[in-house]
């Protein structure tokens, strides 16, 4: 006890507690306990959640991660020719899982054959999106027509897209399909053109530059539309950036479609239009003779007939049959200054040169010139040589071979013009021209001379072909020969009476060769065909564009049923 001195007995009374420390204690504790109900609470509100609020959002993005919405791009619709041989389909389609639809590609038969016809496709861009008129609206990402048919009548081949739900592995492979909805293919549309013979004449042209379009004269149907140089439609649906680049760069203009865009001076073959205008304006008569002379002149300027300047000879006296048959330019001289401009336009017109023949591609108008067109382009008055020129389709004056083929077709017919159109066994679209019968038979006389011997289209001075299976409707035009081989190599041939007319346009190069113009129609009484030929810079028109214009027709009338 000694060692524990300083140490005191003390009593229960002075024994206290430290309330301030005890009452922070029981604020902590008491803050302890409301965080945790406060977080408690906020995991049950979250739970509630995602549970019941957004359950249902959460369970389909659950099963996103293991299904798949692809788009089922609709089978684009066919093309066929007029028998029904394929022209543009669509190949087998493929599922690509990361493009998210399904890839299909077009197929086109000829392709370079077809081109200007068919035309190409291309994705769609925003604006294509923007101005979508068609009942089944593009999405992103889906091609649509750019050109030719398949721009003309992109809402019936579009189709409608279906959708395919398909379930993928872990890894994001395919596992199977769970549902489809089936899309809708496209219409398929029957053309009039002939697919074989769009092919040969292509074979016959493709080094040129060269326009061939031919129609029936009395539905308007186009049975050929071919332009050279040409394309090929795939090259846009894979994009070939490479070769499209080529196309656009080709000073030759391969994606040009000469047959509606391409304008040129129509040389000889306006010669119709001056002689038809002059008849129906009483400005000649059938019996009216004009003297070739070889040369006449305007002022300080001569204008030679053809024949006088090559051959240093005349044609004599000559009348509107004989001046079409022989293309005499002495006679159209006079017959235009007779007619003159303003009248020379107004036929045309009738005609329905200088304007757009609304059959759907992209066109060019042309030009008719006047008085008026060349005071206001050129700031020049007119002159007598202005109507010498435009009289043989010189001068200023440009159109397109599909507005050429339609004057052929509207005189082959006796006066009705036709609608051009694309589609087999639409109702025909035709109107009776303002020009008397007896016109029309003293035009058409010429014509059907000119394609006789001593007129200017020799490549179809007696044409003839061998072995053909003949319509019924053409047998009473047609004159039947036999060879004179032996008996057993006997070969029946068979004379088909054509019209036609020739031309030679100078080119606005000096430096190049005319464009070489031929038109013609056959058979001469019951016309199954008209056709015209224009070759760019290729030189006279009989001797370039008439040997293909006789090819063709011998092609389409021995062709096997």
């Amino acid at each position: 006890m000694k060692k524990l001195g300083g140490v005191t007995k003390g009593t229960l009374s002075n024994i206290g507690f430290d309330k301030q420390n005890n009452l922070s204690k029981e604020i902590l504790l008491f803050l302890y306990f409301l965080t945790t109900i406060i977080i408690f609470a906020a995991l049950l509100l979250r739970l509630f959640q995602l549970t019941i609020v957004k359950g249902n959002y959460y369970h389909t993005l659950a099963d996103n991660n293991r299904t798949k919405e692809l788009i089922l791009e609709a089978k684009r619709g066919k093309i066929t020719d007029r028998k029904g041989l394929a022209i543009a389909q669509n190949l087998d389609i493929n599922i690509d899982l990361n493009q998210e639809r399904i890839i299909s590609r077009r197929e086109y038969f000829y392709p370079q054959a077809i081109a200007h016809l068919i035309g190409y496709r291309q994705l769609a861009d925003s604006q294509d999106l923007k101005d979508d008129n068609c009942l089944t609206k593009l999405r992103v990402g889906d091609k649509i027509g750019k050109k030719g048919i398949e721009k003309l009548f992109d809402c019936e081949l579009r189709g409608k897209a279906g959708k395919k739900l398909i379930e993928l592995t872990a890894r994001g492979e395919y596992k199977k399909t769970l549902s489809i909805i089936p899309s809708q293919p496209g219409q398929t549309l029957q053309l009039a053109i002939d697919l074989e013979l769009q092919n040969k004449t292509y074979e016959l042209i493709k080094d040129k530059k060269t326009a061939v379009v031919a129609v029936r004269p009395n539905t308007g149907e186009i049975l050929l539309f071919v332009s050279s140089p040409s394309f090929n439609p795939e090259d846009f649906e894979s994009p070939n950036i490479k070769q499209i680049t080529t196309y656009f760069q080709d000073k030759n203009k391969p994606l040009l479609n000469r047959i509606t865009e391409g304008v040129y001076p129509p040389g000889s073959i306006f010669k119709l239009i001056v002689a038809t205008g002059a008849l129906e304006e009483k400005k000649i008569t059938a019996q009216t003779l004009i003297e070739d002379k070889g040369i006449l002149t305007a002022g300080p300027l001569t204008f030679g007939n053809w024949y006088y300047l090559q051959y240093g000879k005349t044609d004599g006296q000559v009348d509107v049959v004989k001046a079409i048959a022989r293309s005499n330019d002495i006679f159209f001289y006079q017959v235009g200054n007779l007619l003159g401009e303003q009248k020379i336009k107004k036929w045309a017109e009738i005609f329905s040169y200088g304007k757009k023949t609304h059959l759907g591609l992209e066109e060019a108008e042309g030009t008719l010139p006047s008085s008026f067109w060349k005071k206001e382009t050129l700031k020049e008055n007119w002159y007598l040589g202005d109507t010498y020129n435009y009289s043989i389709g010189q001068g200023y004056t440009l159109v397109t071979p599909m507005q050429t083929v339609m004057v052929t077709a509207a005189i082959a017919n006796n006066g009705y013009l036709c609608q051009p159109q694309f589609l087999k066994n639409e109702t025909p679209k035709c109107r009776k021209l303002p020009i008397a019968t007896t016109t029309l038979a003293l035009i058409k006389e010429g014509m059907k001379r000119a394609c006789s011997p001593g007129g200017t289209g020799w490549p179809l001075f007696e044409f003839s072909i061998k072995n053909a299976n003949t319509s019924a409707a053409l047998l009473p035009t047609l004159t039947q020969e036999k060879s004179t081989a032996s008996a057993s190599n006997q070969q029946a041939n068979i004379k088909i009476q054509t019209a036609c007319k020739t031309g030679t346009a100078e080119s606005q190069s000096q430096d190049k060769n005319p464009h070489a113009w031929f038109t013609a129609y056959a058979p001469f009484d019951k016309p199954e065909i008209a056709i015209t030929v224009l070759v760019e810079n290729g030189g006279q028109g009989s001797d370039i564009a008439g040997p293909i214009v006789r090819e063709i027709l011998r092609e389409y009338f021995e062709r096997e049923n």
